[in-house]
């Protein structure tokens, strides 16, 4: 089992900057691709962004290229979602999760998910 608890969430002005963080606990943090996702009311949850075992690949939904950036640090068992230019279609529950790649696809493990509200 793998325990994910995300954090930094919270309201921010449209063209703002937050930082979200994924601590993980339990198994061994490295062998996991992370990712995270998002879900705004009504909708589905969408794939944002993932990053490989090792950090040397990422992958980024075209709505946030150029704006997010996912990074992590294994030796301290979090994974990181840096979000600039936040605009407020960006408002959802953000979620990371814990699997096999950093493409989207098959998740394992999940976060209780962290509120941004992003305000125009």
């Amino acid at each position: 089992q793998v325990q994910l608890v995300e954090s930094g969430g919270g309201l921010v002005q449209a063209g703002g900057s937050l930082r979200l963080s994924c601590a993980a606990s339990g198994r061994t943090f490295s062998n996991y691709a992370m990712g995270w996702f998002r879900q705004a009311p009504g909708k589905e949850r969408e794939f944002v962004t993932g990053i490989s075992r090792k950090g040397y690949r990422t992958y980024y939904a075209d709505s946030v290229k150029g704006r997010f950036t996912i990074s992590r640090d294994n030796a301290k068992n979090t994974v990181y979602l840096q979000m600039n230019s936040l605009k407020p279609e960006d408002t959802a529950v953000y979620y990371c999760a814990a699997g096999d790649s950093y493409n989207g696809d098959h998740y394992d493990y999940w976060g209780q998910g962290t509120q941004v509200t992003v305000s125009s």
